[in-house]
C-alpha cells in the first residue's frame, strides 16, 4: 500500500512544478517529508520536444528534487477541463497517494491549462473525500490546498513565502533537466522575458524578489484561502524595519 504523502504537487504539464515550486518541494524532501508530483498531461501539444522525451526529463528532474513518486494522469494537453470525468481521474490518484497538502497553479494562467488545472485540483480534492463517489480507493481529502503564485502579476499578495535560499541551485538544476523545453530561451510558461536575460537568470531574479519579502536571498510565494494561524507573538518573524 502506498505510504501517504506529505505534499503532492498537481500541475498541468511536466516542468510546471519545477518552475513554480521546485525549491519548496526540494526543501520538503530534504526535511524527510514524503513529496510527490502529479503531472496532469504529457505536454503532447507542446511546440518543443516530444511526450516521450518530456517523460524522461520529468524523471530526471524528480530525482534531482528528491520526490518519492511522480505520475502522469494522462489527461489531454491543451484541452484540460475541470470536468466530471477529469475530477474522477485526479480523485483516484489522490485517494491512492493520500497527500496532506496539495500544491497547484494559481487560479489564472497564460496557458489555459494552468487555470483549469488549479480548479481541477481543488474540486478533485473535494470529490476524493466523498464516500459515495464512484472513484477507486478509500475516501481521502487533503487538509490544505496551496496555490503557487510565482511569476503571476495578477495574483494577490502571497499568504506566505518559503525560504529556498538553500535549494535554489537544486531547483535550477531540475529546470535544466527539461532541455527540450528551456534550452536557449529567455521566456517559457509563466516566466515572461526580461529583455535578453536567459530564462534561468529571469527565474533567479523572481526568486530574489520574493526572498526579499521575507528578508532572505531567495523565496517562492504561495497563496491559500484560509487565514494563517500563529500560536503566539513570540513566533512572529520577518522584521518590519
Amino acid at each position: 500500500m502506498q505510504e501517504p504523502l506529505d505534499v503532492l504537487a498537481v500541475f498541468a504539464h511536466p516542468d510546471d512544478a519545477e518552475l513554480v515550486c521546485g525549491g519548496a518541494l526540494a526543501k520538503a524532501a530534504a526535511r524527510g517529508e514524503r513529496v510527490g508530483i502529479l503531472d496532469l498531461t504529457r505536454g503532447e501539444m507542446g511546440t518543443r520536444g516530444t511526450p516521450e522525451l518530456r517523460e524522461e526529463e520529468a524523471k530526471a528532474a524528480a530525482d534531482v528534487l528528491g520526490v518519492r513518486v511522480r505520475r502522469n494522469a494522462g489527461l489531454p494537453d491543451g484541452r484540460l477541463e475541470n470536468s466530471h470525468e477529469a475530477r474522477e481521474v485526479v480523485a483516484a490518484h489522490l485517494r491512492e497517494l493520500r497527500p496532506r497538502v496539495v500544491v497547484t497553479h494559481w487560479l489564472e494562467g497564460r496557458h489555459p491549462d494552468h487555470g483549469a488545472a488549479a480548479r481541477l485540483a481543488v474540486d478533485a480534492s473535494f470529490v476524493a473525500g466523498l464516500r459515495n463517489a464512484e472513484v477507486p480507493g478509500e475516501p481521502h481529502r487533503p487538509l490544505k490546498i496551496v496555490h503557487g503564485t510565482a511569476f503571476r502579476e495578477d495574483a494577490p499578495r502571497p499568504s506566505f513565502v518559503v525560504d529556498v535560499t538553500g535549494e535554489v541551485e537544486r531547483k535550477l538544476e531540475a529546470i535544466r533537466c527539461f532541455q527540450s523545453q528551456f534550452q536557449g530561451l529567455s521566456a517559457a510558461g509563466e516566466v515572461f522575458a526580461g529583455g535578453s536575460r536567459p530564462l534561468e537568470e529571469q527565474v533567479r531574479a523572481h526568486l530574489a524578489y520574493h526572498g526579499s519579502r521575507i528578508r532572505a536571498a531567495y523565496g517562492e510565494p504561495f497563496w491559500m484561502r484560509e487565514t494563517f494561524a500563529v500560536d503566539s507573538f513570540g513566533e512572529l518573524q520577518v522584521s518590519t524595519f
